[in-house]
């Protein structure tokens, strides 16, 4: 098969600037903040556009993401690439930390463990990432993740620590 006999794909992808939906953050409560990136009051972060995720559901400590497995999201061997789940896994626990965070406070991630379970492919259904806080903290929060693929299968989960720091 020559390059001119393979079919092109193309994804376009569009974003506002987050800056000015950033500049809220020291204003408004980590809980207020994130339920309006999810009914649309603040424009989603750039990535969630790239890779193609959207918040679902946000309330104190919790927090879930929904994406559509896509070619898109394939590595070199055929299936998505771990990275997609990463990163789901990682906004799903950082923004169920920020969920609890007060006017003035910020966080930023210690580690993140991630455990893979099995494959994702793009007829694997919509994908379903649900954060949850295990411990939250004043200088350091933790909490934990599970992504779900659309047969309610258990593909990867994640657990995470994250400083909390005031913002300057």
């Amino acid at each position: 098969m020559t390059d001119t006999d393979v079919p092109l794909r193309s994804l376009t992808v569009e974003w506002e600037d987050p800056a000015p939906a950033a500049a809220q953050i020291p204003a408004v409560s980590g809980l207020n903040y994130i339920r309006g990136l999810a009914d649309g009051t603040y424009p989603p972060a750039p990535i969630a556009k790239l890779m193609g995720f959207t918040l679902s559901e946000v309330e104190q400590g919790r927090v879930v993401f929904e994406c559509a497995p896509g070619e898109q999201h394939y590595n070199p061997i055929g299936t998505v690439h771990g990275g997609l789940a990463c990163t789901l896994l990682d906004s799903a626990v950082g923004c169920a930390v920020q969920t609890t965070l007060q006017p003035g406070q910020g966080y930023t991630s210690i580690d993140i463990s991630v455990s893979y379970l099995r494959p994702i492919v793009a007829t694997s259904g919509a994908l379903r990432c649900e954060g949850v806080v295990t411990k939250p903290g004043s200088r350091v929060a933790f909490a934990e993740a599970k992504l779900f693929d659309g047969a309610g299968r258990l593909v990867a989960t994640a657990t995470s620590s994250l400083l909390v720091f005031a913002l300057q």
